[in-house]
């Protein structure tokens, strides 16, 4: 069955598989999933990740969760859609969103390619908010 929203699909699989405290989640992969799992890395959200393209029509993305040494909590706290295919998010590069004051990611699409809402200020174009996560 093909998902109406790809992206919603990854986000809650990976909420999904910390819920259950799994150490990998495995998801079918495309471009932009592969964009959001890397500023996912870079920003320290998840452990690591592996993309691989021989499995399967589309390939598959592995990502190693990370969770707290002391607490045991996943460190994604929340992950949430904002533009979706019903009903698309756009900002300008003055309208982009702050998450907890800075200490969240909101994830972009741009011009310029995906990247975090803080990358986009500095590139100084505006986009697609695609999700948020802290």
């Amino acid at each position: 069955m093909a998902t109406t929203d790809p992206i919603a699909d990854y986000l809650t699989r990976i909420r999904n598989a910390m819920q259950a405290r799994h150490r990998v989640v495995e998801i079918p992969s495309s471009k932009m999933k592969k964009s959001i799992t890397e500023i996912l890395y870079d920003q320290g959200f998840i452990h690591k990740y592996r993309f691989d393209d021989s499995a399967g029509k589309q390939g598959v993305i592995s990502i190693a969760l990370k969770y707290d040494k002391a607490t045991k909590e996943p460190i994604i706290r929340k992950m949430g859609r904002v533009s979706r295919p019903g009903l698309r998010k756009y900002s300008s590069v003055d309208e982009l969103p702050r998450v907890i004051n800075g200490l969240g990611v909101a994830i972009v699409s741009t011009s310029k390619g995906v990247m975090t809402d803080k990358q986009a200020r500095k590139e100084n174009v505006g986009g697609e908010v695609i999700c948020y996560v802290y």
